[in-house]
Order: structure tokens, then C-alpha cells, then sequence
């Protein structure tokens, strides 16, 4: 799920950092670090911890440091120099009088600098300062990817009552199929035998056939349990993406079989049921997609 969280700490009086953190969905534990030169020690603890923390999402973190002691500028004398020979040198060349602006060739970059001491790895109780604030700038984080989780989870539940009472309305309808199968499995056959009486037995052999490949109660039975398994996990929580994504795909193969028993049918049930099925299958693709932002 994605995330943001930010904290502040300091390392005495010498300097401050930001912590910052970002995370969006992937299927493993992505790490990029971003610190300042000569922090491979603390970046190496920073992996560690993190590790242990959390489970998976391409996830960038930021360390951004804040001096705050004895900040000094620094003149490149030697470059500030050869600037001033180099503009009165092409004075003289092209005959222009006048002389440098001191204030211009001080903007040129590298003619003075803030000086700040030593580098990041330099700062005594950097590593310590900036792990301690590893577990606080976690939990921001899990705090609102909990809160989208929640939205996710709310939209979810949504998705399976309809798929629900789809799944309600299909079972509603089932008789009234069958039975226009059948009359119209009656009519086939007379049209067939071409007036020649056709046997009860016969008729209701047919019947039992085609009722047999057309009916769909074990598919609405199935989708219904996994209807209530897929809100009794989201219940649960954990890490549910993976197996809720496979629920799913079950509940899509329910669709799918519905779709196939029904799409022989005529009649007004029939076309309502080919409408579910279809409605189905749309519900099931936006909770997918859905579900791929959990964990």
C-alpha cells in the first residue's frame, strides 16, 4: 500500500535530520536508501531494521542533514585570482577598459563555499541518533497505509454484497429457466420427430441431461462460500493480499461457469442471468484490482 511519514531528530547541539519515508505497492521488500556520503555503516543498520519491520512495497527512504554549529565561508583565493587575471586579459585583448565586478565573480561557482566541518560520517552519535528514529517513523507509516487498508477493506465488503446478491437473485431465477428449457427442449424435439409422439420417458430422459448441464446451483453455493471466506479474512487481517487475490480467482471460475450453463437459455430469466453474470464478473475485476494495494 502506498504511505508517507516524516520525523525530525537532532545529535546534541552539532545537527539536525529529516527522516523521510515513502512506500508504494510491489510484490516484495524493495528497498532505496538515500543518506549522505560516508554513511555505509549506518546505512547497512538502517537495512537491517527496516527488514524487520516491514514486509513488502518498493519503499524509498530519505536522511537529509541539518547543521547547525560553526558554519564558516570559505574563499577560493587561487580561483577568485585567476578569475581576475582572465577578465583583464580580455580587456586588453579586445582593447575594452574597465575592471572586474567583484560582486559577480564571487557568484561564480567554487569562488566561496560554506564550510560545515567534516563529513556525515563525522558526526559522533549520528547512527544512534537517526536508528532511534527508525521504529517512530515506521509506525507513521503503517498508520496510514492502516488507514487506507481500512477504505480498501470498506470497498471490499461493498464489492461482496453484491456479488451476494447477485449471487441471490441468480438462485431466484434458476426455476424459471429450467422450466423454459424444458418447453423449449418439447418444442425442438416434436419439431424433430416431426409430429411422431414422443414418450414421456423419453422427454424426461432429455430433460434430466440438460438440467444437469445447465444447472448452476453448485456454482452459486460455491460463490457464497467464498463470498463469506473472502469477508471472514479481511476480518482476520494479517497479510491477506496473495490469498485473497486466489479467492478471487475462484469466485471469477464461479462466473465464468454460470455464464457457460446459462448462455443456451432463452427467455426473460435467462437474459437477466447472462446480465448477472456479466455484472459478476465486472465486480470481481475491480475488487482484483483493489486487493493488489494489500498486504
Amino acid at each position: 500500500m502506498t504511505g508517507y511519514a516524516s520525523v525530525r531528530g537532532a545529535v546534541g547541539d552539532s545537527a539536525g535530520f529529516t527522516l523521510t519515508m515513502k512506500s508504494v505497492n510491489h510484490r516484495f521488500l524493495d528497498l532505496h536508501l538515500r543518506l549522505p556520503s560516508s554513511c555505509d555503516v549506518l546505512e547497512a543498520a538502517m537495512r537491517r531494521m527496516l527488514k524487520e519491520e516491514l514486509k513488502r512495497g518498493h519503499v524509498e527512504v530519505m536522511l537529509q542533514l541539518e547543521r547547525k554549529a560553526n558554519s564558516e565561508i570559505q574563499l577560493n583565493a587561487g580561483l577568485l585570482e585567476a578569475y581576475v587575471r582572465a577578465f583583464r586579459r580580455a580587456a586588453e585583448m579586445h582593447g575594452v577598459a574597465g575592471e572586474p565586478d567583484l560582486n559577480s565573480i564571487l557568484r561564480m561557482p567554487g569562488v566561496m563555499s560554506a564550510e560545515n566541518g567534516g563529513g556525515a560520517g563525522e558526526i559522533e552519535g549520528l547512527d544512534a541518533a537517526v536508528l532511534s528514529q527508525i521504529a517512530p517513523l515506521v509506525e507513521k507509516l503503517n498508520e496510514g497505509r492502516r488507514q487506507e487498508g481500512a477504505l480498501l477493506a470498506a470497498g471490499l465488503r461493498s464489492s461482496m454484497l453484491r456479488l451476494r446478491r447477485f449471487g441471490e437473485e441468480m438462485a431466484e431465477l434458476r426455476s424459471g429457466v429450467r422450466e423454459a428449457q424444458f418447453e423449449r427442449l418439447r418444442s425442438r424435439l416434436l419439431e424433430l420427430t416431426q409430429g411422431v409422439p414422443v414418450t414421456e420417458e423419453r422427454l424426461l430422459a432429455e430433460a434430466a441431461v440438460l438440467a444437469e448441464k445447465s444447472d448452476i446451483e453448485e456454482e452459486i453455493v460455491r460463490l457464497r462460500t467464498h463470498v463469506e471466506r473472502f469477508v471472514a479474512m479481511l476480518d482476520e487481517g494479517g497479510e491477506l493480499g496473495k490469498r485473497l487475490d486466489f479467492l478471487l480467482q475462484e469466485l471469477n471460475r464461479e462466473a465464468n461457469t454460470m455464464l457457460s450453463k446459462t448462455s443456451g437459455a432463452s427467455g426473460g430469466n435467462s437474459l437477466r442471468m447472462t446480465e448477472l453474470g456479466l455484472e459478476m464478473k465486472a465486480e470481481i475485476e475491480r475488487a482484483r484490482e483493489q486487493v493488489q494495494n494489500l498486504e
